[in-house]
């Protein structure tokens, strides 16, 4: 007899995604409609990760067909995946780390700063949305109270102040991460598996993407979207764009 087919992992995401839809869409167009104003102005929109497998949303929307060629990804490898986990975990839980990273991308008065995070308050999380803040930025969070509310005040993986990305920021967005992220639970085992965070951040990432292109249009803006580069006449049409953000994006 064919087994049958384990739908649970794709039944848990659309319960996420369509919960983020309903409860979400207007904030999610507010962040999106600052996004745009960063487009209008001619500024970047840095994105950072504040940590381990969070780091990733950075790259998911750099540099890629369809995305927007002004993103400036605030990639720090001491708590970046490529670093061997324990010791991006060691930096994930030290203050000093987010605020320099903002000072060495140059975040001003008047940016957009977007955090992700998926617990929301590591040293690295906090430090960077309140560095952006202190310089006058704006700082969108998406990130889980459902890990805030379940992990003690005093745990040591904490940001020193306490606070939460959602305490911090001045768009706040939700993605219902469940506290320890795994989703799945397999007979015979009792550690549940399958770690959901970057699935729906990813989805939430590309979201606020389409938001923001379609708000630019709608305001007779022009979004610098890039082409693949891997067609024919994808390196020519991303040609002006490269000299436009190549100075400005440094891991362009």
């Amino acid at each position: 007899m064919e087994a049958k087919t384990d739908l649970r992992l794709l039944e848990t995401f659309n319960a996420l995604a369509t919960k983020f839809e309903q409860e979400q869409g207007e904030l999610l167009k507010k962040a999106a409609s600052a996004m745009a104003d960063a487009i209008e102005n001619d500024r970047l929109i840095y994105i950072y990760g504040g940590g381990g497998h969070t780091a990733l949303v950075m790259q998911e929307l750099f540099w890629r067909a369809g995305g927007l060629a002004n993103i400036c990804p605030m990639i720090d490898f001491a708590i970046h995946p490529v670093t061997p986990a324990y010791m991006y975990l060691n930096h994930e839980r030290m203050h000093g780390i987010g605020d320099g990273t903002v000072d060495y991308y140059g975040v001003k008065e008047n940016d957009l700063v977007i955090v992700f995070h998926s617990y929301g308050f590591n040293p690295p999380t906090i430090d960077c949305a309140m560095e952006a803040k202190r310089r006058g930025a704006t700082v969108i969070g998406v990130s889980s109270k459902d890990w805030d509310n379940n992990i003690p005040k005093d745990f040591p993986i904490r940001h020193k102040s306490g606070n939460h990305l959602s305490d911090v920021v001045d768009i706040y967005i939700e993605n219902y991460v469940p506290f320890g992220d795994t989703v799945i639970k397999v007979e015979g085992l009792e550690q549940p598996i399958t770690g959901i965070s970057s699935t729906i951040d990813f989805y939430i990432a590309h979201r606020l993407e389409m938001e923001c292109v379609k708000t630019c249009v709608a305001r007779g803006v022009e979004p610098p979207v890039w082409s693949s580069a891997n067609i024919p006449g994808g390196d020519e049409k991303n040609k002006a764009m490269r000299e436009r953000y190549n100075s400005r994006v440094k891991f362009l």
